[in-house]
């Protein structure tokens, strides 16, 4: 019977699904394992095979672990909200959710066509409302709450209300967006504008006026990661730095929190220094500057209040407050036209970009331990998230002050003794103090730190700032609240409207609160994000529902929120809701919550590593806060998946100055002999290389009388490794892999390319090979000439079987949970491939082969399974239990020597004596031709190695 693999896979994805194969429910008498992959956006070009990668590493180990008895999460749904939906929308006036729905439709064609595990009646989508309601109602949870840094943890927004009422501000230690006192009294005296006002400054989720990159061609916000080098990567729009009143979440009060939990999670090690890096905690110090000549001081963070004697210029960000303040008259146009270079830098660029600019604002500051004037300049290379925005420059000791100072020509003041700053900055880590103060220079009260190490040195200068009232020791964390309004309207609506100008929250038991319809998705003409065009917008609040905005009045009836939440939003706990999905009364039930607990394995791309995983982490964290979550960490176990590269495919055409003469392409081999032009062509016209010269034609129409200079009879196109993307035509539709080879075959290849982690380039002609093997596999079972199938309870299991299977099973197990998936199929092939040899027919060897490589090929191995007579599916079946003593050596091979000299060999039990042995080989009829009518002299025997008979 030959292996008709398009009638096996149809076959058992449509049993699959009718007998509910994948559906899973919460079993107390099964441990559980949630496996998870990375939310997808289903994009209109649907998958290419690089997408499956690490659904097909997630699939092998979700399946593995149902087999080793667990019950096992594997959920699928969809981020649906983004972007390039809603660009379409604007370019064709089609509703967002049409595109939509009909991308899933393609992508969950495709999945089916793999042939996952996942549990579709779990399937969640962001565009749903049924979804974001508890977006929603988590966002109003974090607007009523608090971040109170004494116990570190989120607290309702009314604690702080009543902590007002008895004390003010007197004795708070919390998370807050500016430092503000003020007593119970004056608390009492404030209107109720101005307290929620006031409220503002503290809540989780709040309104604030922050830089965000301006995209006017897409008329929203965009994330740092949407924007590269300038532009939008989407569509390639001029991005602008612009401030705006914008909704927040104070992730960085979580900073602390997000650093402590990266010790108690199995992620790489260069995951968690990323996030590290990005949290970016300092210790250090404030410190109060005043202005020369006006009546007002600024704070500066500084992580070496030590070097202040070294300070020769301060720097604020172009974006600061300060600098409207502190620019002279002289020097404002020059300052303008500074400011208006850098509104069209986004933060990326000028951290990656090393080069020097800045401005002089005409302002100085004032030493507070010397009293000497210094310069403050505004330069793009100090950002304004990162402290206060305002840094005193230390040139002699980093590397940009020194670049700076260097670049226009401002005092560089070394502090440690035998530093040379003639070349670049000198590292202050370590050394004795000088010139704090410079010989001769008068200082506050004295203050001096020459002759003190550096380390000696921080602990004076922090102690004397924080007893003459210069400033305060403090922590600083790099991580950014996060922005949190996109000016879009495929999102989710903010659950939110306006009285007297202040944000208040649609009553909980409305949500969720739905998008509008809205004839034109493009920013209104008076430049209001896309919702300002929705007739029925205001809320109602008596009756509790929206009604048409031409009604509000201001009394009962309320304009709506226009901004919507950015896409991390519906990402940031989708895997809770996949605990229980289909729940109305909550996020998700405390019984599933605590039967699920976390994800035990995510598997998805590292270049979420600052955006999402920082987010979900965040949410997931302000949650466990609520009760709601009852693990601190979402993710216990990350992986990050490789990329699959494109192998690009070329046709060379010979460069001719004779236009009127029809174009002429040389095969590969030869065009070292002519002057070429490269041309990519579609790979999926191209088979191992040699080009279908017809196909091509009909592809370009242009080249129809085109010649080819063929090799051997055949056009054989050029090739490279580059990245996978429509442009170089080298994308590969795993549709086309799977009719032509079948699901099995690209799990297979796809996991044999090489390890999980590893990016590495796609190349069909590779693919055969992992179909041959199936097919080898299939032999085992069925003999293609007679339609027999091989396997009986009768056959013997060899010792030479037995020890080819637990090979293979120990392989197997120990790589699953490796994720070295490449070397279990090697495994696979070399086993198939001596138990073809041994002729095994035994039918409890090839029934564990079957369970072995259900992970990897589930659908031949349920086709399998069920014709060994079992009638279960071998998603149920128990994983085999590897035993050693089946690899334990019964007789072991020695090479037989005289004088030195191998001649042959014999074989021997492994318990045989040195004696034993000795007699065997003597006694031996080739022996007698070596050894003559010589004489033996010694014979030695070296355990499992040799036998070396002496003669003379």
């Amino acid at each position: 019977m030959e292996y008709n693999f398009r009638e096996i896979e149809k076959k058992w994805q449509s049993q699959w699904v009718k007998d509910k194969t994948y559906h899973i429910t919460e079993d107390e008498q099964k441990k559980k394992f949630y496996v998870l992959n990375m939310f997808p956006y289903p994009s209109g070009a649907g998958l290419h095979v690089g997408h499956p990668l690490g659904y097909i590493a997630s699939d092998i180990y979700a399946r593995f672990k149902r087999l080793e008895g667990y019950n096992v999460l594997n959920p699928m749904g969809y981020d649906a909200y983004g972007l390039p939906a809603e660009q379409y929308a604007i370019q064709t006036g089609q509703h967002p959710e049409v595109t939509t729905v009909a991308n899933i439709a393609r992508y969950r064609q495709q999945l089916d066509n793999i042939g996952f595990s996942f549990d579709w009646d779990r399937e969640v989508r962001t565009c749903d409302p049924k979804y974001y309601h508890w977006t929603q109602w988590a966002f109003q949870k974090m607007f009523q709450s608090f971040f109170c840094n004494s116990c570190q943890k989120a607290q309702p927004i009314d604690k702080l209300v009543a902590h007002f009422e008895e004390k003010g501000t007197e004795g708070l230690n919390v998370a807050e967006s500016e430092h503000l006192e003020f007593t119970a009294d004056e608390w009492k005296a404030m209107s109720d504008v101005e307290k929620q006002k006031t409220l503002m400054n503290y809540r989780i989720a709040y309104l604030g006026e922050t830089m965000v990159n301006w995209c006017p061609g897409l008329g929203t916000v965009l994330a740092n990661d949407e924007v590269v080098n300038g532009v939008s990567e989407r569509g390639g729009y001029p991005v602008v730095q612009k401030k705006m009143q914008q909704w927040c979440l104070r992730t960085s009060a979580y900073s602390q929190r997000l650093l402590d939990g990266l010790e108690t999670i199995n992620w790489s090690d260069s995951i968690k220094e990323t996030q590290k890096n990005w949290i970016g905690r300092s210790e250090g110090t404030e410190m109060q500057f005043k202005v020369a000549g006006q009546d007002f001081d600024f704070t500066i963070f500084t992580t070496r209040a030590d070097t202040i004697f070294g300070v020769t210029f301060m720097v604020l960000a172009p974006e600061s407050e300060l600098v409207e303040k502190l620019t002279t008259a002289e020097q404002k146009a020059e300052v303008e036209e500074y400011l208006a270079y850098v509104k069209k830098r986004t933060e990326l660029d000028r951290m990656a970009n090393h080069s020097v600019t800045g401005v002089f604002s005409g302002s100085y500051a004032v030493n507070p331990f010397t009293g000497e004037n210094i310069p403050i300049w505004i330069s793009e290379y100090v950002l304004a998230g990162y402290g206060t925005g305002a840094i005193m420059a230390v040139p002699a000791h980093d590397s940009r002050d020194y670049a700076f100072a260097k670049h226009f020509n401002l005092p560089i003041i070394p502090l440690i003794e035998g530093a040379d700053v003639s070349e670049e900055s000198f590292d202050a880590k370590e050394g004795i103090v000088q010139n704090s103060p410079v010989a001769g220079k008068e200082t506050l009260d004295g203050f001096s730190l020459n002759g003190l190490t550096v380390k000696e040195a921080i602990a004076a200068t922090k102690k004397f700032v924080t007893e003459k009232g210069l400033g305060r020791v403090k922590i600083n964390y790099r991580l950014r609240d996060a922005i949190f309004s996109r000016q879009r309207y495929w999102g989710e609506p903010f659950p939110v409207y306006y009285k007297d100008g202040m944000p208040q929250m649609v009553p909980e038991e409305c949500l969720p609160l739905e998008l509008p319809e809205i004839e034109t998705y493009k920013p209104t003409e008076s430049g209001e994000p896309p919702l300002g065009r929705a007739k029925m917008w205001a809320w109602d609040i008596e009756k509790k529902q929206v009604v048409d905005k031409a009604l509000v009045d201001n009394n009962t009836v309320f304009p709506l929120e226009l901004n919507t939440m950015p896409g991390f939003a519906g990402s940031s706990a989708y895997y809770l809701r996949y605990m229980d999905p289909h729940n109305d009364e909550c996020l998700v039930s405390k019984e599933a919550d605590e039967y699920w607990q976390n994800v035990d394995l995510y598997v998805g791309g590292c270049e979420h590593a600052t955006g999402h995983l920082i987010y979900s982490r965040f949410w997931n964290k302000f949650l466990f806060d609520l009760g709601v979550s009852c693990k601190e960490e979402p993710f216990q176990k990350l992986v990050n998946q490789g990329m699959i590269q494109g192998r690009s495919n070329f046709v060379y055409r010979i460069n001719s100055d004779d236009h009127s003469k029809a174009p002429v392409f040389v095969s590969a081999g030869l065009k070292k002999d002519y002057d070429v032009t490269p041309i990519h062509v579609d790979v999926n016209i191209v088979s191992a290389d040699v080009l279908d010269i017809d196909a091509f034609k009909a592809w370009r129409p242009e080249y129809q009388n085109a010649e080819f200079i063929l090799e051997d009879g055949k056009y054989i196109c050029g090739w490279a490794v580059e990245k996978m993307s429509k442009s170089m035509f080298n994308v590969v539709n795993p549709d086309m892999i799977v009719e032509k080879y079948g699901a099995d075959t690209l799990r297979l290849y796809e996991m044999f390319l090489g390890p999980v982690e590893a990016s590495k380039p796609w190349d069909t002609n590779g693919i055969d090979g992992c179909f041959r093997f199936l097919k080898k596999f299939w032999n085992l079972y069925y003999d293609n000439r007679t339609d027999e199938f091989l396997p009986s309870a009768d056959a013997e299991a060899t010792a030479d079987s037995m020890k080819t299977l637990h090979k293979l099973i120990k392989k197997v197990t120990e790589d699953i949970e490796k994720f070295s998936y490449n070397t279990s199929i090697s495994a696979f092939m070399i086993a198939v491939g001596e138990l073809a040899q041994q002729k095994c027919r035994n039918k409890q060897v090839l029934q564990q082969l079957v369970v072995l490589i259900a992970p990897f090929a589930p659908h031949i191995a349920e086709e399998l399974w069920h014709a060994l007579g079992n009638e279960s599916t071998v998603c149920d079946a128990k994983w085999p239990e590897f035993k050693a003593e089946y690899l334990v050596e019964s007789e072991v091979q020695l090479t037989i020597s005289f004088n030195g000299k191998a001649r042959f060999q014999m074989k021997f039990p492994t318990d045989a004596t040195n004696d034993a042995i000795q007699q065997a080989v003597l006694a031996n009829e080739q022996s007698a031709k070596y050894i003559g009518d010589k004489k033996v002299v010694n014979v030695i025997v070296v355990p499992k190695k040799i036998v070396n008979v002496v003669v003379k």
